[in-house]
């Protein structure tokens, strides 16, 4: 299964970070939709973010896993840019957890 932690601020609730574990099982590798979507969705929006809106959000990746740190520096206009392609990401994960929710859990943390 794949697991994913949204990390939000308490307070304003902005997207500070988020984590990706695992992988679906749906099918076999290199054939798994469930892992593809999923990857593509988080991957595409830290390329996104660096290419669209000129913010490098620093990441951890590794076989099954990918974890992101979004920075606290920036101008306003970033700040709010960048939000706005998170909160789409996460929009689209939760399409993919109403479709597969056998293979992908999403979870959300105000801390």
């Amino acid at each position: 299964m794949i697991r994913v932690r949204i990390d939000r601020k308490r307070d304003t609730k902005e997207i500070i970070g988020f984590r990706v574990d695992g992988h679906a099982d749906y099918d076999a590798s290199g054939k798994d939709i469930v892992c593809a979507g999923v990857s593509a969705v988080t991957v595409g929006i830290v390329n996104a973010a660096e290419k669209v809106i000129g913010v490098i959000l620093p990441t951890d990746i590794d076989d099954g896993k990918l974890v992101v740190i979004v920075p606290s520096h920036g101008s306003m206009e970033q700040n709010r840019s960048l939000q706005l392609l998170l909160e789409s990401m996460v929009v689209m994960l939760q399409s993919i957890e109403e479709s597969y929710a056998q293979y992908i859990r999403l979870k959300q943390n105000d801390i």
